[in-house]
């Protein structure tokens, strides 16, 4: 199933060297699974995580779960070794940290050379470096694996010495703008990860933040982050609704080859139709998983 195909509202981040929470992962309702290799993992445990995780790809299970590997950087000590590791594998996808310009995607597809044909290049957004590339990045698209970008704002307001407030201030036009960018060039994208896995509520109120500007789903860093992503990130019964009638009044003999038309006393153009078709497609997929 190509990616476009699959829902990414939640994307859960797992330490691979941890097993239980990979055997765990196996069972919990979200979209994405990635097995992490750089952030999570201690630099003494790199090579043996790097190994847990091409044996856990192996054996499978995961359903229809999205399966990605996030390496370390290229510019690391590990980051060949992760790239030759899972381009043997068959994992959905590799996740590359420290994106900064397309010159890293190119360096990235060029160690990608043996991987199976339906890996696919994820990328990570998260320098200051990378928010003004956006644009190049993303046009990679067309040449390259690279079909998903994850929002890393945690290293990004780290470069910036800006704090990560719950309005997240700072970063909100480099959010609208990576959306922009990974839509012009038909690029998946997920918001960043939300540090509050406690309190749930703000979990969910920068979810619906993150969905308002118009990302795919949300990357997380707990289980109990699944549900609220999944919620806020599928259509609600009221959407659907107004989906259905959409598709059903330019459906009808009297409005064909209609460029506008009045549903529910609002004028609704061809947009909102194909938005519509989007939404339902959407909610069928979702069902399906």
């Amino acid at each position: 199933m190509p990616f476009t195909d699959h829902p990414l509202r939640s994307a859960l981040y797992l330490p691979a060297s941890n097993a239980k929470a990979i055997a765990k992962a196996r069972t919990l309702p979200c979209d994405v699974v990635i097995l992490d290799l750089e952030d999570a993992v201690a630099p003494e445990a790199k090579a043996s995580a790097r190994e847990a995780a091409i044996t856990a790809v192996a054996e499978g299970g995961f359903g229809d779960r999205l399966v990605a590997i996030r390496a370390n950087g290229l510019d690391t000590q590990w980051g060949a070794a992760d790239l030759f590791a899972i381009a043997g594998s068959c994992a959905d996808a590799v996740l590359m940290p420290k994106v900064n310009g397309p010159q890293d995607i190119a360096r990235c597809e060029a160690a990608l050379a043996s991987a199976h044909p339906g890996m696919q290049m994820w990328a990570m957004i998260e320098t200051c470096a990378s928010m003004f590339a956006l644009e190049p990045i993303a046009a990679m698209a067309s040449s390259t694996r690279l079909s998903l970008w994850i929002m890393g704002i945690n290293d990004l307001a780290k470069e910036m010495r800006a704090p990560l407030s719950a309005e997240r201030t700072p970063f909100l036009p480099f959010l609208s703008m990576a959306v922009a960018a990974a839509r012009a060039h038909g690029v998946a994208i997920l918001d960043g990860v939300c540090n509050e896995f406690r309190d749930l509520d703000a979990f969910e109120a920068e979810a619906r933040q993150g969905q308002q500007f118009g990302f795919d789903g949300k990357s997380l860093i707990h289980p109990a982050q699944i549900d609220p992503c999944n919620t806020v990130f599928s259509p609600s019964e009221a959407d659907l609704a107004w989906a259905r009638s959409v598709i059903a009044a330019f459906a009808l003999p009297e409005n064909a080859g209609q460029g506008v038309i009045r549903v529910d006393g609002k004028m609704t153009e061809l947009l909102h139709l194909e938005q519509a078709q989007q939404m339902v497609a959407m909610a069928g997929r979702i069902t399906l998983g």
